[in-house]
C-alpha cells in the first residue's frame, strides 16, 4: 500500500455528580458567559471537558498511564489511522508507506521541514530514538513492537522484522507517539512527567493548574496554524455538573450522559450529540492467584455467574438512557466483527436477562453454598465484593447500584467504593482492586486482535504491586499468548487462518472471563454546534467522537472552524 502526501484528508470520557457551586466554579474556570448560544467567550477557544474529576496532576509524558492529554494535540504519530472506520491512514510526520509482500519490511518516508515547537528540527533520528526507546523500555512497549529500525537518511526510515507483522503497522504507524531526542535522551519514560512538553503537533501548552489547562494553537505547525486557537480543558466533580455547563453555555464538548440524553439540542440549544457503539463495558477483576490476586473473584464460577445474574435490559434503562447495546463475551463487535466470533462458542451474545437459576448452578457445583442470609459463602468466606468506581461517574454509579439489587437476588454482594480518577487508574494498574468498572477499548484498528492482544496477553500484564500496561485482569493462557503472535504474523486477508486463531482466543476468554462483559456501551458526546463547525457525523465518522480519545479528538480539533457571529 502506497499513501501519498497528497491523499486528501477525510472529511472507548466521562461521569460525575454536583451541585450549583460546582455549576459557578466552572463557571469561573472556563470563563465563559452563559447564554443559549453555548460556548466561551472567544470565539475561537473550544472548552472541553473529558471527565476529569479532582485536580489535574500535570503529565504530559505520552507513554505514562497517568497521562493527561497530549496525544495528537502536543505529541503526533506517523499517521492517523482511527478504529471507527476503514480508511486509507492520514498523513502527519510521515507522508508514505508501502510493506513488503511478507510483512516483514516497512519503509516510510517522512515529512520535511516539520519542527519541533522549541523550533528544532524534526529528523528521522527522532523516529529511530524513540522506537528505540520502546525496545529497550517493555513496560512501555503497549503495541509490542518488536522490530527493528534504521535510519537510511534524514526523511526516510525502514522498519524491519524477523516475522510477517502486518498487524503491527497501525500500532507502529498511528499510536507510537514521536518524541525529540534532544530532549528525551535525558529522560525516563516510565517515571517522569513531562511538565513542558515538546512536539511537533497542532498545539502547544500554554498554561497549567490543577483546575484546568490550556493549549494554545501552534502558529508554526506544518500543517498551518489550526483555525480553533485554543483548547481549555476544564476539571468538575461529575456528570451533572457537565449537564449544568451544557446548559449555561460554559463547555463546547463533553463526552458523557445528560439527563434525556435523545433531546440534546432540544434541551441545550446550540448543542447537538452524536452516539456512537464502540467501547465495550466490562467490570475488570484481579482474576490471577498466581500473581497476586486476592478475594473471590479469583474462582472463574463466581465470574461466570456474576455474568449470567445481570439484567442487561434493566441495566441499559436505568443507567444508560438506552444507549447501550449488545455485548459478545468473546469481545468481538457484533456489528463491524461478527464475522470473527468463533462459531464454536455456545452463545455469541450476553443473554439481555438475568438467569438467577444458571448463576445458582455454577456457583453450588464450584462448592459455593447460601448462608442464613441468602448470600453465598465457600470455606467461610461470603461472596461480597467492591466495584472500583470514579467519584461522580453517575451512569456508571447508577449501573452498579442497578447490578448491586440483581446480583443480591442471586446470592451475591457488590458494592461501589468511589474514588478520584487518579486513585482509581493507580487501583487499575497495580491490582489493588477485586472489581472495576470501565470499558474495553478497541485498539489501533479496526479489528479484534488489537483488543486480544492489549488486554489479554501475558506481555501487557504484571503480578499484583507492578503496573500492568493494558491487562489489569491479570489474564495468562500460553495458548492465547501463541494465537495472538500467529494471529500478528498472518496476512490480514487471510480470513480462514485469522479465524483459526480467533476461536483458540475466544473459547480460552469465554472458559475464564477476566473481563466479565456488560454491554457495548453507546459513547455520546455533546457539543456546540452553534459555535463551530466540522464536528463528525454519522455519515461521516472520520474519528471517534469521544473527547478523551486520543489521537482521534486532535483530528477534529483541527477539523473544526469557529462559526462567524
Amino acid at each position: 500500500m502506497i499513501l501519498t502526501a497528497n491523499t486528501r484528508r477525510r472529511s472507548t470520557r466521562r461521569r460525575l455528580s454536583v451541585a450549583a457551586a460546582a455549576l459557578a466554579a466552572v463557571t469561573a474556570l472556563a470563563g465563559c458567559a452563559a447564554g443559549s448560544s453555548g460556548g466561551s467567550t472567544s470565539a475561537d477557544t473550544l472548552v472541553a471537558y473529558t471527565g476529569q474529576s479532582g485536580d489535574y496532576q500535570i503529565n504530559f509524558n505520552p507513554y505514562s498511564p497517568s497521562q493527561i492529554g497530549g496525544i495528537g494535540t502536543i505529541f503526533e504519530g506517523l499517521f492517523f489511522i482511527t478504529n471507527i472506520n476503514a480508511e486509507e491512514p492520514v498523513p502527519l510526520l510521515g507522508t508514505e508507506y508501502t510493506w513488503n509482500e511478507d510483512g516483514t519490511q516497512l519503509d516510510v518516508t517522512l515529512r520535511e521541514d516539520v519542527t519541533w515547537s522549541d523550533g528544532e528540527p524534526f529528523t528521522a533520528d527522532d523516529v529511530v530514538f524513540t522506537f528505540q526507546m520502546i525496545l529497550d523500555t517493555p513496560s512501555i512497549n503497549t503495541g509490542g513492537f518488536d522490530g527493528t529500525i534504521t535510519a537510511t537518511d534524514e526523511t526516510h526510515v525502514t522498519f524491519t522484522w524477523d516475522h510477517s507483522a502486518f498487524t503491527t503497522g497501525p500500532s507502529v504507524l498511528s499510536r507510537t507517539p514521536i518524541v525529540p531526542e534532544h530532549i528525551w535522551s535525558e529522560i525516563d519514560p516510565t517515571t517522569d512527567v513531562i511538565s513542558e512538553p515538546v512536539g511537533t503537533g497542532p498545539f502547544t501548552l500554554d498554561n497549567f493548574k490543577p483546575q484546568a489547562y490550556t493549549l494554545k494553537a501552534n502558529p508554526d505547525y506544518w500543517d498551518g496554524e489550526p483555525a480553533v486557537k485554543a483548547l481549555r480543558y476544564v476539571s468538575l466533580s461529575g456528570n451533572t455538573a457537565g449537564a449544568d455547563a451544557l446548559a449555561a453555555g460554559t463547555i463546547d464538548w463533553q463526552t458523557g450522559p445528560v439527563p434525556d440524553i435523545a433531546n440534546v439540542s432540544k434541551n441545550y440549544p446550540g448543542y447537538e450529540a452524536i452516539t456512537v457503539p464502540l467501547n465495550q463495558m466490562v467490570l475488570h477483576t484481579c482474576s490471577s492467584v498466581e500473581l497476586g490476586c486476592t478475594g473471590p473473584q479469583t474462582d472463574p464460577a463466581v465470574r461466570h455467574a456474576i455474568y449470567y445474574a445481570m439484567d442487561r435490559d434493566q441495566m441499559n434503562s436505568l443507567a444508560f438512557q438506552n444507549t447501550a447495546s449488545e455485548v459478545s463475551p468473546t469481545f468481538a463487535l457484533t456489528t463491524s466483527q461478527a464475522d470473527a466470533i468463533s462459531d464454536q462458542v455456545a452463545e455469541p451474545v450476553a443473554p439481555m436477562k438475568a438467569d438467577p437459576d444458571k448463576a445458582a448452578e455454577i456457583l453450588e457445583g464450584a462448592g459455593w453454598a447460601k448462608n442464613s442470609e441468602g448470600i453465598y459463602e465457600k470455606d467461610g468466606q461470603p461472596l461480597s465484593l467492591t466495584v472500583e468506581v470514579v467519584t461522580g461517574w453517575t451512569d456508571y454509579i447508577t449501573a452498579i447500584d442497578t447490578l448491586a439489587q440483581q446480583l443480591k437476588a442471586a446470592g451475591i454482594e457488590v458494592s461501589a467504593a468511589q474514588s478520584s480518577w487518579n486513585e482509581w487508574t493507580d487501583k487499575k494498574g497495580r491490582g489493588n482492586f477485586q472489581l472495576a468498572i470501565d470499558s474495553l477499548g478497541q485498539g489501533a484498528a479496526a479489528d479484534p486482535f488489537y483488543l486480544y492482544n492489549n488486554y489479554f496477553t501475558t506481555k501487557n500484564t504484571a503480578a499484583v504491586g507492578e503496573s500492568a500496561p493494558m491487562n489489569i485482569a491479570r489474564f495468562s493462557d500460553p495458548a492465547v499468548d501463541a494465537a495472538v503472535e500467529a494471529l500478528a504474523a498472518t496476512n490480514p486477508d487471510d480470513d480462514a487462518a485469522r479465524q483459526t486463531q480467533f476461536d483458540i482466543i475466544q473459547a480460552a476468554i469465554v472458559e475464564n472471563m477476566p473481563y466479565i462483559p456488560i454491554m457495548t456501551g453507546g459513547t455520546t458526546s455533546e457539543f456546540n454546534a452553534q459555535k463551530f463547525e466540522g464536528w463528525p457525523t454519522l455519515d461521516d465518522l472520520y474519528a471517534f467522537p469521544a473527547v478523551w480519545a486520543s489521537p482521534d479528538n486532535a483530528e477534529i480539533y483541527k477539523r473544526l472552524t469557529p462559526k462567524s457571529d
